[in-house]
């Protein structure tokens, strides 16, 4: 699928903001075998008097930008075109058991971007919790297959928690989201990961884009208008990370557009920095995903 991403970020400042140091997580990612970037476009009003762009160690695209003129807003739009194909799932029935995922995840040697062990231990924003640990365990027998279990975890997380925009906010942590079973697509995904982690099983981060126009007869997705959340679970080094998607109970498929991946959400955030400003701030996020027509 071919699309036609925009994105408008705006900070409206009760009182003029004189300098903003800021690192933006808004370029989507290539990923060999499930997107390829063909054009990006980044557009910062007021104009920054320094920007510098590059990867970090996730391969996330990253633009540093530096701001140094008093202004009242800050506008970022981004533009993208991104070519999505995604890899069919695997039989779930086909995938490692649940005990040599656990057993191979320690003893991989890789540490490079893909390695399990960065999915593998708490984060910042996802520690270990015991009550969602103990939850998500009657999901995971030593001998079924982990992405079969994976799978029913995700329709759990849909099934037994409650969409709800506004009950949680950015820095909510996994426990009370848990324990209020209401959030949104970030809330979800964390309280998936904690459980894989709690278990032994690398779990990681995504962050990204959904559709907003559905295929015809089917249902529009959660999350649409924003920026979106999900899950991905290491099966194994013969199938890798597998992304599953608990806001809508679908994997991740032609409808993700990845934008970043790490740990937890400190590692994607779309817009993280410092600003010199003594008033408070409103933001306002638009989102459109468009598919682009078949020629």
């Amino acid at each position: 699928m071919l699309y036609d991403i925009r994105q408008t970020t705006t900070y409206s400042y009760q009182v003029p903001v004189r300098v903003v140091r800021q690192v933006l997580r808004m370029t989507p990612m290539d990923r060999f075998g499930h997107q390829h970037v063909i054009a990006h476009i980044l557009d910062v009003d007021p104009e920054p008097a320094e920007l510098e762009q590059g990867t970090d160690f996730f391969g996330n695209g990253l633009t540093w930008l530096t701001i140094d003129q008093p202004h009242g807003h800050l506008s970022i739009t981004t533009r993208s075109r991104v070519d999505v194909t995604a890899t069919p799932l695997p039989d779930p029935a086909a995938t490692p058991l649940v005990d040599e995922v656990r057993v191979v995840a320690l003893e991989e040697p890789d540490l490079g971007p893909d390695a399990a062990v960065h999915g593998l231990f708490p984060s910042r924003a996802i520690p270990i919790d015991a009550d969602i640990t103990d939850w998500t365990a009657t999901s995971f027998r030593g001998d079924r297959p982990v992405l079969e279990a994976a799978l029913e975890l995700m329709h759990r997380v849909h099934d037994e928690f409650t969409y709800e925009p506004g009950a949680t906010i950015v820095t909510t942590s996994p426990h009370e989201a848990f324990a209020a079973k209401a959030g949104v697509c970030q809330d979800f995904a964390q309280v998936m990961i904690a459980g894989l982690r709690g278990l032994g099983l690398p779990a990681r981060y995504v962050s990204g884009y959904l559709r907003t126009i559905p295929p015809e007869g089917q249902p529009r997705l959660e999350g649409a208008d924003a920026t979106h959340a999900w899950a991905e679970v290491w099966c194994g080094p013969a199938f890798g990370w597998i992304g599953l998607d608990p806001t809508n109970a679908i994997p991740a498929g032609d409808d993700h557009i990845i934008l970043a991946v790490g740990r937890d959400y400190a590692d994607v955030s779309p817009v993280d920095g410092v600003i010199v400003s003594s008033g408070d701030h409103i933001l306002a996020v638009g989102v459109d995903v468009v598919p682009v027509p078949a020629r």
